[in-house]
């Protein structure tokens, strides 16, 4: 089995963790710029991580025969603070012609406030400056549909950018058609709690169909898991789902979608 980890913090994860998603088959990850699981207090602070981001977290996946690709942003937990928004900002456009930066991501809302939008609408000016794809966090639990219609909102008012250079993650049964139906990608984020279990994401998936979706594990500090994707994989085989459909879902749509930055390469698929 061969496949894509498009969103996983690695920075929070162990070399076990590494060398399990080789193991499995992984061969790309993508790891979106996220928060640190308290608030950074300075843009300093931001500068080292997302030189972690660039420098040191690709060497380490290359250790496991793994490609690493981010994203740069600050992330929508941290946006109430806005003078340090408008200083981590500033910063971001020194790190997006790094070789190993897809884009702007992921940006989005948490809990749908004023700064959060403010700085979201920020955010996406910075990327259609600078032709960048975009991946969006959608908020969690009861805050999901309101966030959703406003993040979606905004981005069609931004007319540089187009729809299927967005993918807007974490959709659940009552977001991913508003997504799909306005022409954006949408991501299913594999939890153990909250989001999507394997079972849930295979049944939207039965009524979706597979065009502009993938999946994901967003594997962090919490309680998540590194493998969701190949053992979501294994729950489709045993569906009756056949190996090219398992293959599209969850290594060529990633690579269709992310192909769309001439940064991204795919490694040479083992025989």
């Amino acid at each position: 089995m061969r496949y894509i980890e498009p969103h996983g913090h690695m920075v929070s994860r162990t070399t076990d963790d590494y060398q399990d998603m080789a193991t499995a088959g992984c061969q790309v990850v993508c790891e979106p710029a996220f928060w640190a699981g308290f608030d950074r207090g300075s843009a300093a602070g931001f500068h080292d991580y997302f030189r972690q981001l660039t420098d040191q977290e690709p060497k380490r996946a290359a250790r496991y025969g793994i490609s690493h690709y981010t994203w740069i942003c600050l992330n929508p937990k941290e946006s109430e603070d806005t003078q340090l928004a408008e200083e981590v900002l500033k910063i971001i456009p020194e790190f997006l012609d790094k070789p190993t930066v897809l884009g702007v991501g992921e940006i989005g809302l948490n809990k749908n406030s004023r700064n959060e939008i403010l700085v979201l609408e920020k955010h996406v000016d910075l990327a259609a400056k600078h032709n960048q794809l975009v991946l969006v966090h959608t908020p969690h639990l009861e805050d999901k549909l309101k966030g959703t219609r406003l993040i979606l909102d905004i981005i069609k008012n931004e007319r540089r950018l187009t729809p299927n250079r967005v993918i807007i993650d974490h959709v659940e049964e009552h977001t991913i058609k508003m997504v799909l139906d306005k022409g954006f990608w949408a991501g299913m984020t594999l939890y153990p709690e909250s989001k999507c279990t394997s079972a849930r994401a295979i049944d939207m998936i039965e009524v979706f169909g597979g065009e502009r979706l993938w999946m994901n594990s967003a594997c962090d500090w919490g309680h998540s898991v590194p493998l969701a994707v190949p053992r979501t994989a294994l729950e489709m085989r045993k569906r009756g789902y056949t190996a090219d459909v398992i293959d599209k879902m969850i290594y060529r749509n990633p690579v269709a979608f992310m192909s769309q930055s001439p940064k991204f390469k795919l490694p040479i698929d083992p025989l």
